[in-house]
């Protein structure tokens, strides 16, 4: 690390987070582990803690993205979320990944393969997402009755993906309707993982009988998706037509509010680089922007929008202070600090006093793109005992 602008990685917060969600929701068979994005930007090795902690299942979205999760978790099942071109079956097989079949017609693909050894696959349903999957009982029939006659496939899964997390509308019920009117004419019993939720349906209503698996994403990276309910006359009105609206679209029992103890585990830091102290009048940056009103001190740091960085998030923490962001340089931002500032000191982009919500809001983004917009040549330091506060 020749800069000292890193991403810490609290691995007992992982742990924690995983066994605290195991600990509230234990009614699940597996929990699969989403660890596409480079594990939102945490690092594949994140899974290792994760598998330790629990998770007994992962998934990514790319067959390049489960080949690196295997650098570092051998013997975990994972499942590749989307369809991977059976060109690639030889891949698929060193690796152990588990396959989705979305189509009929990627299903007579890998059905024209001669292969040793047998591929795990889960069929995925398309139930109002539109994105991947199939719409019919036929389409669905069609690709059970080629895979089960191969005895190279093993039918180990079957999923959908929820679209809304279902509090303020019906759409999650019309998508669990439809689920269960494509798989109508299947005993579901004898496919070993059913999994339809993710982190917000897992918090958010009761386990549904029929469901083996959950996917977790977000809430294991500790986002908890509990929704604050508003006090006062607003509140109040607020809830008096959410509730005529559940009540109308007969939407069934959700559970807004939780009290899951996770906790993010991603920190983002560098230091001082450079301290300068300028004149009342003189200019700083690109474009001569600011202009010192009084006479300033201005701290340089090594991190620019190359690295993530973003002018939106307004302010960065040194010793629990925050000083605004002047601007932000391709490798470099300019910081107004006071007197107190010195020469390496260790600035916080976000963490401790600057929360992951708190960042996130500034910028106008979820924490998904938070997380996400920290590239990858910001390296990923890994930490155990590290303190977990709530």
């Amino acid at each position: 690390m020749y800069r000292n602008t890193y991403v810490e990685v609290n691995e007992d917060a992982i742990k924690n987070n995983v066994k605290e969600i195991k600990e509230k929701y234990p009614d699940y068979t597996y929990y699969i582990g989403v660890v596409k994005g480079n594990a939102y930007g945490h690092g594949a090795y994140v899974t290792k803690a994760m598998q330790e902690a629990g998770i007994n299942y992962f998934a990514t979205s790319s067959l390049e993205e489960a080949i690196e999760v295997r650098k570092y978790n051998t013997d975990t099942p994972i499942l590749c979320l989307e369809p991977i071109d059976s060109q690639y079956i030889e891949d698929i097989l060193r690796y152990n990944v588990t396959v989705t079949i979305d189509s009929l017609s990627l299903a007579e693909h890998y059905n024209e393969l001669e292969f040793k050894g047998k591929l795990k696959v889960h069929l995925k349903l398309d139930t109002g997402m539109n994105r991947l999957g199939m719409k019919t009982k036929e389409e669905l029939h069609k690709v059970i009755h080629l895979l089960e006659k191969n005895n190279s496939f093993m039918i180990e899964g079957i999923y959908t993906h929820m679209a809304t997390t279902g509090i303020n509308d019906f759409y999650y019920d019309k998508q669990v309707n439809t689920f269960l009117k494509l798989t109508k004419e299947i005993d579901l019993k004898k496919i070993p993982i059913v999994h339809l939720g993710r982190s917000l349906t897992l918090v958010n209503h009761p386990k549904l009988d029929f469901v083996t698996g959950v996917r977790l994403g977000i809430i294991l990276y500790g986002l908890n998706g509990s929704m604050p309910i508003r006090g006062g006359i607003r509140g109040w009105l607020s809830e008096k037509k959410r509730n005529h609206f559940l009540k109308k679209y007969h939407v069934s029992r959700t559970v807004r509010q939780n009290d899951l103890k996770v906790k993010t585990a991603f920190s983002l830091y560098t230091e001082v680089m450079s301290l300068k102290k300028i004149k009342a009048g003189e200019f700083v940056g690109y474009g001569a922007k600011f202009i010192a009103k009084e006479d300033s001190f201005i701290a340089t740091i090594p991190i620019g929008y190359a690295d993530g960085m973003n002018k939106k998030l307004n302010y960065v923490s040194i010793f629990g202070t925050k000083y605004t962001i002047i601007d932000v340089c391709m490798d470099m931002t300019m910081v107004l600090v006071d007197a107190n500032v010195k020469l390496h000191d260790k600035v916080e982009i976000f963490g401790n006093t600057i929360s992951i919500k708190e960042a996130s809001r500034n910028i106008g983004e979820n924490v998904y793109h938070l997380f996400l917009s920290v590239t990858s040549r910001v390296p990923r330091i890994y930490k155990e005992k590290i303190e977990i506060k709530y």
